[in-house]
């Protein structure tokens, strides 16, 4: 009975217990009737109760939020503070060179950020569609924002679900969840009452939003919708998932604030010391000042960004678009990657792999709906259907007694139908039997539709090829144990009826479903042993009738690039795992045939229900140890990635469902597919792959760990330069000596030197090997020992050379301002010279190719134009307080930068890295543990 009290209208908040009631009970519960549905003003009452159908907007920042984000350094904190103070002071020139460095490396983020999210912005459009609802007894179309619990809708082929609903009429009602559950094919739906405790890829008797109907129909009672579906629940866990930082955020906003303590103590240090000494508290301030401003790499932010950025845009062109600049790098640093298998390991297309007749074994090639490929014997040869009559009704059964349609779709080719059925169509089509032919051959004249109940589907056919008084034909296909107890006889590859050998069909069968693959039997009844007509045509007729005539096994394929894909990530030290809501047996089969374990028996495998009753503290072990995860839950993925994050490794999820959403948040990165993937998923994801191919993420490893090492040699070049003028300084205060550079000297050098000459390195190519080394360990800091002596190496060099030549050029008769003229010359040309060191931080600039980043020499022109301006022009000597200087002072700037370069040179030669290979098993032994593990064999 319809209830219109609103008083006692039901609150569903637990949609998952409506599979554990009765149909009558659902009703009564939700108060709808499974006639006449919801009547208008009840609807109405309800929607303004629960509120529409739809996900909760995710709330965006601002614009001066995103803004003020960009600018949230500790070092730009001091860059801002500098420039306020310079300006308080009336040193206008310096305080607008500051300020330009800000607000350009603002820019250049917020720009960045605004075009990734507005080509990502569909959150919404997962649940936006229609539904066929039934009010006041009447049935009609309106969105699915307006469906509120207890509405009776209907459900049809095509359609995707628009509530969570409870069924309570179904007919061959099939429904794609992969996207949900990662369930690999299409889900039988009856309204059949289940047990309570039933995961939710096994609740038949529900429907869920967001899947998608494959065949046929059902009328079902909405029991949750919006926020309190099981959709609506994966967008919680989305929000509720910490994003991490990144280990180059991390890393930089450690290294930043030690860089800010340090710069700050040495000013004040400064400050103190002239005031012991006698000075000006005014001139000691604003020498601190420009200490600290010299010292601050004011490129860095924008070196940052501009590196970053470039890795998006190369990223781009192979396909992977980036959402926020520093996850670039992140994937550099990884250590496991964890995929999905459906959609992204395989293909999402169901293919058949195997045909079996009583006579002989076949292969069959190619993957996906395309036609390309062919069936072949055990000898490699192209099978005939016209040697093998076994074979010509195995692959005729599998396409007559089908409802699938192929289609193209702008040269791609796809299905309208059951993913298995429509392998078996493909099947057919690769031995010349295409879907217009077979339809010409045997007209279809009866159907007997398949059910979860009777496993098979039969249709009654008349064969064309007789002529006049044509014959009638049964065909049928499904599961073997219920194909076999219709027949009695098997087809030899004669056409010649022999007696049921049941013991090997169903041995074959029980070989193929180990290898993961799901197995069809096919069966016909011959004409020549019984004529069937369409009125005598049915269920009952058929036991004991039908002749054997083969098995056709199939899976998802892999992707054709993704177990190259793979070997590359083993090469690099990168475990991946599998995690996946298939069943065991299908996800290891996939495994293997991929390269995530080298032998069948190295499988280490956990299912959802084993890491369920694993205590908490045993849980990161386990995980560590296990290569694929089987049959888990949204849940149980956000807690493997947690656990992983555990045992301190940077970890990339990829995934294309709905369920994927929450780990890919979750996750130090989340890639996400582009073409298949759901808009949940791209939303939760950092990076989306616009051609859905794992082998992607090959490319994005290659150029994230070309990013973190651009940005390292950026630093590693530019710290020298802030080091050695902000010593220069201070030992000037500490022995109350002349300044051998001016402040405004030194902000030209950091200025000019950081874009004509740092900001090439973003444009570095990447170094050879960079695949065969091992991921860098979380805990390493952004800048070794080893770069860290190199730096204080060179601001020696830098220090010792600019006060050498100010006393030289002094000591035989220079004024100051040429003095000073050719010590800012001196840090110009080391840091020239210095930056064909760092284009590789470990080989000889000679072994990478002098002329291999042409924007080197780009930059380096554009500088020494710059010095020469500087040097000689008499306004900028005005401006800046330099002055000519002669070409036997350039000999002596030039002697000191060859010197630095050959220092240099040396150190790194001394200091060479052991072999990639060496490393890597080093890395392996740090961070891997054995791996006994639990096998399948044991299962």
């Amino acid at each position: 009975m319809l209830r219109d009290d609103l008083t006692t209208a039901p609150e569903p908040t637990a949609p998952h217990r409506y599979h554990g009631l009765a149909v009558h009970e659902v009703l009564t519960t939700l108060g709808a009737d499974p006639e006449r549905g919801l009547t208008g003003r009840e609807a109405a009452a309800r929607s303004a109760r629960f509120g529409p159908n739809s996900l909760p907007t995710a709330k965006r920042d601002g614009l001066l939020v995103r803004i003020l984000r960009q600018i949230h350094n500790p070092l730009i904190y001091v860059l801002i503070a500098g420039g306020v103070i310079t300006a308080v002071l009336g040193h206008y020139v310096d305080s607008t060179v500051i300020f330009g460095v800000v607000v350009i490396n603002a820019l250049v983020g917020f720009i960045q950020e605004s075009k990734a999210e507005s080509e990502l912005e569909s959150l919404r459009s997962m649940v936006l569609t229609h539904a066929k609802v039934v009010r006041d007894g009447h049935q009609r179309t309106a969105p699915s924002e307006e469906l509120v619990p207890g509405d009776l809708v209907l459900i049809e082929a095509g359609d995707k679900v628009p509530a969570d609903m409870r069924l309570t009429r179904s007919a061959e009602l099939q429904v794609d969840e992969s996207a949900l559950t990662g369930e690999s094919v299409p889900v039988h739906k009856s309204e059949t009452t289940l047990p309570d405790a039933i995961p939710v890829a096994d609740r038949r008797n529900m429907v869920y939003s967001g899947t998608l109907v494959t065949t046929g129909g059902g009328v079902g009672i909405v029991c949750a919708t919006g926020a309190r579906t099981e959709l609506g629940e994966i967008h919680r866990l989305v929000g509720a998932a910490e994003s991490l930082s990144t280990p180059l955020t991390v890393k930089l906003a450690r290294f930043s604030r030690l860089l800010t303590v340090g710069i700050l103590a040495l000013a004040a240090l400064t400050f103190g010391v002239g005031l012991l000494r006698g000075q000006e508290a005014a001139q000691m301030f604003t020498a601190a000042i420009a200490l600290a401003v010299g010292a601050i790499p004011e490129g860095l932010p924008a070196a940052v960004t501009v590196t970053l950025a470039i890795g998006v845009a190369r990223m781009a062109r192979r396909r992977a678009v980036v959402r926020r600049l520093p996850v670039v790098e992140t994937l550099g640093s990884t250590t496991v990657i964890c995929t999905d298998k459906t959609g992204t390991l395989t293909e999402n297309q169901m293919t058949v792999r195997a045909v079996w007749t009583p006579d002989c074994e076949y292969e069959v090639s190619g993957s996906g709906y395309g036609l390309d490929g062919a069936v072949r014997d055990a000898a490699g040869m192209q099978a005939s259907v016209e040697s093998d009559q076994a074979l010509r009704w195995s692959l005729l059964a599998g396409a007559a007694c089908n409802d699938a349609t192929l289609t193209v779709h702008d040269g791609t080719r796809g299905i309208v139908g059951d993913p298995t059925e429509g392998a078996m169509l493909v099947a057919a089509g690769k031995a010349g039997l295409g879907p217009d032919l077979v339809a010409e051959l045997l007209p279809r004249l009866a159907t007997i539709p398949f059910s979860s109940e009777r496993q098979y589907m039969a249709s009654l056919h008349s064969e064309a090829a007789s002529g006049p008084g044509t014959a009638h034909l049964v065909l049928a296909k499904g599961a073997v144990e219920r194909v076999l107890d219709l027949c009695d006889g098997q087809l030899d590859a004669e056409g010649t009826v022999r007696p049921l050998d049941r013991v090997a069909a169903t041995r074959t069968a029980e070989a193929l479903a180990d290898r993961g693959l799901r197995v069809l039997a096919t069966a016909m009844c011959p004409a020549t042993a019984r004529s069937l007509e369409p009125d005598r045509f049915g269920e009952d007729a058929l036991p004991g009738t039908l002749v054997l005539t083969g098995l056709q096994a199939m899976l998802d394929p892999p992707r054709a690039a993704a177990a190259r894909a793979v070997t590359a990530c083993h090469s690099a030290g990168i475990s991946v795992k599998m995690i996946t809501g298939d069943h065991a047996a299908t996800a290891v089969a996939i495994a293997g045939q991929v390269g995530l374990f080298e032998h069948r028996d190295s499988a280490v495998v956990l299912t959802g229900a084993e890491l369920a009753a694993l205590p908490d503290e045993e849980v990161p072990e386990a995980v560590d140890r296990a290569n694929v995860f089987a049959r888990v839950s949204p849940e149980q993925k956000l807690r493997l990635v947690a656990a992983m994050q555990a045992r301190g490794h940077v970890v990339a999820m990829t995934g294309d469902g709905v369920n994927d959403a929450p780990a890919l948040r979750q996750a130090g990165i989340g890639v996400a597919m582009g073409e298949s993937g759901t808009e949940v998923a791209k939303d939760a994801a950092d990076m989306v792959l616009t051609d859905d191919d794992f082998a992607t993420i090959e490319a994005a490893v290659e150029e994230g760990r070309g990013v973190f090492d651009n940005l390292t040699k950026f630093i590693t070049w530019t710290l020298p330069t802030n080091i050695g003028e902000g010593l220069v300084i201070l030992a000037a205060i500490l022995f109350g000596a002349a300044l051998p550079i001016l402040p405004t000297q030194i902000l030209w050098i950091n200025m000019t030197t950081a874009v004509a000459l740092g900001l090439m390195l973003a444009f570095e190519p990447k170094e050879s090997g960079i695949m065969t080394r091992p991921p860098r360990d979380p805990d390493q800091p952004l800048l070794t020992r080893a770069l860290m002596f190199r730096i204080l190496l060179v601001s020696t060099i830098l220090v010792a050379g600019s006060w050498w030549i100010f006393d030289w050029e002094l000591a035989h008769g220079a004024d100051p301002a040429e003095a000073r003229t050719a010590a800012m010359n001196v840090f110009v040309t080391v840091e020239a010279f210095y930056l064909f060191s760092c284009r590789s931080l470990t080989s000889s600039v000679w072994r990478i190719g002098l002329f291999s980043n042409p924007w080197v020499i780009v930059g380096l022109t554009v500088q020494a134009v710059g010095q020469l301006a500087i040097t000689y022009l008499p306004a900028m000597n005005t401006v800046f307080g330099t002055a000519p200087i002669g070409g036997d002072v350039w000999l002596r700037i030039m002697a000191i930068g060859i010197g630095a370069s050959l220092v240099v040179a040396v150190e790194k030669r001394m200091r060479q890295s052991p072999p990639a290979g060496r490393r890597r098993d080093d890395y392996r032994r740090k961070t891997r543990s054995s791996r006994p593990g639990i096998h399948l064999g044991r299962r």
